[in-house]
């Protein structure tokens, strides 16, 4: 067996060569990382080594109960997942390898080679340094040296000594109330955290005090010792906050979801925490040998040491593998004997540290009703906290499942949703501009962990990327370069007119309401219908209010970050990619992918002048974002509209909120009172041409889904209806299917209800139908919307509007108008059907070979399709038994067949985008890219329409379908494919030609 790894790490040893781009990451200080010290060759079963690291259960693929969980899902990166190399049970293998006792010998010596090897590697460090420095350099052009570096050891700072701050912020604030002998002026909640902060910090140093002493033998124990408790107490009472806040589940959150989550928190810190240990020991140290001279920066005693760490370990790899090929066994052991303080901790380990925090916060944890003046008995204090179990009926089946939660109480979930701006938010905008990406976590943040792609715990997924050369990943890191390079910064004049509304309770321009809606009394009677009706509105407007609690919390994440950037000169959005390849800010809360109100704050840092086009383009925009009809206009009509709302564009840009308020009719509200602004500042200035503009201008796809179905099938029809063919005015497919819709419900509703009842349906339905009813589930159409997906969209449509008081009426409804809409896709669009049939049908036959459908996009992005049957594990806390769930081998046919199309369209118009933005970067415009919708100032607007035409042109110029086909032959030879749907005789250059392609 050694024999044979010898050979592939003999074959794969030119592989571990030292990548200087690598350097830059600094997760590298967190252990082993993803990138082992071995290769995954050299990673053992366990049938062959019983004593190895625990691998981590991210990397097994462990996820939560009823849906796949990772550090991603909270955090929005993969977990630590690291595969290790086992330090234990070589004596045996040793023994069946029968090693000589000279070998032995030898590999004493060889020890003492590495020991020599590893101290030399001082001596290039300096060399690396310098490197390092010259790509500062690099990345600091056009900042100057001085300011990049401040805003470095700033980004620094945020990424590392979060958690450290509040917890120092808590106990100023305890010291200064024992001197004061006064409570501070403290909003709500800070002031429950405060009282929460010391008795929790308590009871986690009595906790690992008996950690040190061996009086916890618990399975947590030794992990639980490794951060001070009061950056644990912190951690503890804001992740569980912060879930409570967005986990869904108004005021409770899953047991499972919250321990996992918090235990995930306190292993990076707790890495982080260590390094900067280390850093600040070796800074110590020089500090005293160079007394009285300049000490270095912590930035430059990090980098040096993140270097050391790096050069060892691929100075390691190498050493290891020429080890391995002389079967140097024991001398192998010894170099790995001093690696094993950093595995991962693994699933397990992170949901007993996360359980057992939860219950000492449940027990230090109280909070008080305010106080009745006329009470005279004790104070009513209640835990803040409480363990319960749900019990919940799967939909359509007899079984049921109980699962455990946290829920606060009603006082503290009152005062979540004014808790944001007092929180830790961890992922926050850049400062300076992210690390390249050269690699799988090589990119992105400088310390915060940071992965390519968010693969939600799928090993197969993961191990496709990092299987994939470099080179042919090259296009995919620079796309994401490229949108991670755009500054932006925040419109301040926007933001303050937000503020202004939402602190007068919201309700204007898509805000939510700040109060609940209030509950009927229970009416005086003992009419049966009228109680069950009663109890109807009642469950309905407590589901509206909980809708209402969880957009309150959404806004207030919203603005905290916008509140904390607004001085910022500017910031930038590290990307990462889903497992499709589309692209993602990797922040969550405030960025351009977001809501109107995020993209109305949200503009462009460098500002371009308007030139000769961008006030016209400003115009079409301006009517794009009013909609309700008129981006349905050409261009002209458009121009028109701005240019005869001149005066009501003037009043929404100098009285927002005490003028006509013309703004708040717009369909994006805060995106058009911006673009007023700007306009308006622009004519009023001395030369329109010379303004400069910092506003993202949109061009976005026709129906995108549709797009790139009608060109892949060459469909002459449904290439007219999605505007690849050009036309005096856009062509409006969701009108064209409204009107396809309205002819089916007039002949169903002369039929007799008592043959057809859904007659009665169609009789109520008929001064409904309109694009904005069908809209929803034309665009998800051809991303695989289901029936029920279908009815669940129409449903909050006509909801919305109030036409059908009763729900079991509206129901109903929703029913009969969802297989309509669909009956009428499937007619108008025959073509993209068939493309998607055959997508189906191939996946199907892979996935009943118990195979996972995999492709490559144009881009040369492996893609795995993760659907797999989950298994069960169940692991025993101090508060409740968890079940986590783990993938399996065995794949999920029919999820792998009905999600295949849709995935497959979505890696091709990821592809699009990344080709549309390397080639504006290299036309140096500025680029964003939202999926189908691409941005660019207004003076650039021409080039980028250019550009994404010709780009769109050069992907299915290609033969997209004949290569899937070829490489599905090659991958599996012994099964037999369907031949390729019919295409038509559309001409792709049509696309270079129709100005509403993209508009």
């Amino acid at each position: 067996m050694w024999s044979n790894i010898a050979k592939r790490a003999i074959s794969k040893s030119q592989s571990f060569v030292l990548n200087s781009h690598s350097l830059r990451r600094v997760h590298s200080f967190l252990g082993p990382t993803q990138d082992p010290i071995f290769p995954e060759e050299f990673r053992f079963r366990p049938s062959e080594l019983n004593a190895c690291w625990d691998n981590g259960f991210s990397e097994m693929g462990y996820h939560r109960h009823d849906e796949f969980f990772s550090h991603e899902d909270f955090m929005r990166r993969p977990s630590f997942g690291i595969s290790g190399f086992c330090t234990r049970g070589y004596a045996s293998l040793a023994e069946a390898e029968l090693v000589s006792s000279t070998d032995v010998e030898e590999d004493v010596s060889v020890a003492e080679e590495v020991q020599e090897l590893l101290q030399e590697m001082s001596k290039e460090e300096k060399m690396q340094v310098d490197y390092r420095r010259r790509r500062h350099q690099k990345m600091a052009r056009g900042m100057g040296q001085g300011k990049y570096h401040l805003l470095r050891r700033r980004q620094v700072k945020i990424e590392t000594e979060a958690w450290e701050q509040a917890a120092k912020e808590y106990k100023e604030l305890l010291m200064d109330m024992c001197a004061q002998k006064l409570t501070p002026n403290l909003p709500y909640m800070k002031s429950l955290f405060l009282g929460w902060f010391e008795p929790l910090r308590d009871a986690i140093e009595k906790e690992q005090q008996l950690c040190r002493n061996g009086k916890n033998k618990l399975a947590y124990a030794p992990y639980f010792d490794q951060l001070p408790a009061d950056m644990m107490s912190v951690i503890t009472m804001h992740k569980l906050t912060g879930l409570l806040m967005t986990g869904g589940e108004h005021g409770a959150a899953r047991v499972v979801q919250a321990a996992c989550m918090i235990g995930d928190a306190i292993e990076q810190e707790v890495r982080i925490h260590k390094f900067l240990e280390k850093t600040k020991q070796k800074k110590g140290d020089k500090d005293k040998e160079n007394e009285g001279g300049d000490s270095n920066s912590l930035i430059k005693e990090q980098e040096e040491l993140l270097i050391k760490k790096k050069r060892e370990q691929e100075e390691l790899r190498k050493k290891v593998t020429n080890l391995m090929k002389k079967q140097k066994l024991v001398a192998v052991r010894q170099i790995v004997k001093g690696k094993d303080d950093s595995k991962p901790w693994g699933q397990d380990a992170k949901a007993k540290v996360g359980s057992r925090l939860i219950e000492l916060l449940m027990q230090t944890a109280y909070i008080q009703p305010p106080v009745n003046q006329l009470a005279d008995g004790p104070p009513d204090i209640r835990p803040a906290f409480v363990h319960s179990f749900r019990t919940v009926k799967s939909e359509g089946k007899k079984t049921s499942r109980r699962y455990g939660i946290i829920e606060c109480n009603p006082l503290v979930l009152k005062g979540l949703e004014r808790t944001v701006r007092h929180m830790v938010i961890p992922y926050m905008p850049m400062l300076v501009p992210p690390v390249k990406w050269t690699g799988y976590e090589k990119g992105g943040h400088l310390f915060l962990p940071s992965y390519i792609m968010r693969t939600h715990g799928s090993r197969h997924q993961r191990e496709a990327v990092k299987r994939a050369p470099r080179k042919q990943l090259e296009p995919v890191f620079e796309a994401l370069n490229t949108l991670g390079y755009t500054k932006w910064r925040i419109n301040k004049r926007v933001l303050s007119i937000v503020d202004r509304i939402w602190a007068s309770g919201g309700r204007l321009a898509d805000l939510v309401d700040r109060n609940d809606v209030p509950l009927p009394n229970e009416p005086d009677t003992e009419d049966e219908a009228q109680l069950k009706k009663w109890k109807w509105r009642v469950k309905s407007l407590k589901k509206e209010n909980r809708e209402r609690h969880s957009q309150r919390c959404d806004i207030e994440l919203k603005l905290a970050v916008a509140r904390k950037m607004k001085d910022e000169e500017g910031f930038f959005y590290p990307h990462n990619l889903d497992f499709r390849g589309r692209a993602y800010p990797m922040h969550p809360y405030l960025n351009h992918l977001g809501s109107d109100l995020c993209r109305g704050i949200l503009e462009f840092a460098a500002g371009r002048p308007l030139g000769k086009s961008g006030l016209r383009w400003l115009k079409i925009h301006l009517a794009n974002l009013y909609a309700g009809g008129v981006d349905k206009l050409s261009h002209e009509g458009r121009i028109a509209f701005t240019e005869n709302h001149l005066d009501d564009i003037f009043d929404s840009a100098d009285r927002p909120l005490e003028g006509k308020c013309w703004w708040l009719n717009a369909e994006d509200p805060f995106q058009f009172l911006a673009v007023c602004m700007n306009i308006t500042d622009a004519l009023r200035s001395s030369s329109p041409e010379t303004f400069v503009s910092h506003i993202p201008v949109h061009q976005d796809g026709s129906c995108n889904g549709l797009q790139h179905y009608a060109a892949l099938g060459r469909d002459k029809l449904g290439a007219v209806a999605v505007n690849l063919v050009a036309g005096e005015k856009p062509a409006d497919v969701y009108s064209g299917i409204a009107v396809r819709v309205l002819e089916i419900m007039r002949k169903d509703a002369q039929k007799d209800p008592t043959v057809f009842p859904d007659a009665l349906h169609a009789r109520i339905l008929i001064n409904q139908v309109d694009r904005k009813l069908v809209k929803q589930t034309v665009m998800t159409s051809v991303y695989g919307v289901t029936y029920i997906g279908a009815r669940d969209q129409i449903k909050r449509r006509l909801k919305e509007r109030g036409a059908i008081a009763d729900d079991a009426e509206l129901f109903g409804a929703s029913c009969y108008a969802a297989k309509t809409t669909l009956t009428a896709l499937g007619e108008m669009f025959e073509a993209a059907r068939s493309i998607m049939s055959w997508l189906g049908e191939c996946a199907k036959i892979i996935a009943s070979e118990n195979q996972t459908v995999q492709w490559t996009t144009p881009l040369g992005l492996p893609v795995v399709q993760p659907y797999r049957n989950l298994g069960r594990h169940l692991i025993k806390t101090s508060l409740q038994i968890l079940s986590l769930q783990r993938e399996t081998e065995k794949v999920m046919v029919n999820r792998q067949r009905t999600a295949f199309p849709p995935n497959f369209i979505h890696s091709l118009d990821g592809s699009h985008m990344m080709k549309t933005a390397i080639a504006c970067k290299k036309a140096g415009l500025n680029f964003a890219g939202v999926h189908d919708s691409y941005w660019t100032h207004a003076c650039d607007v021409d080039e980028m329409s250019r550009i994404l035409r010709e780009k769109f042109v050069e992907l299915y110029e290609t033969p997209i379908l004949e290569n899937l086909l070829e490489s599905f032959q090659q991958s599996f030879p012994t099964l037999s494919f369907p031949s390729l749907p019919e295409r038509g005789d559309f001409d792709l250059m049509d696309v270079l030609e129709s100005p509403y392609f993209f508009n």
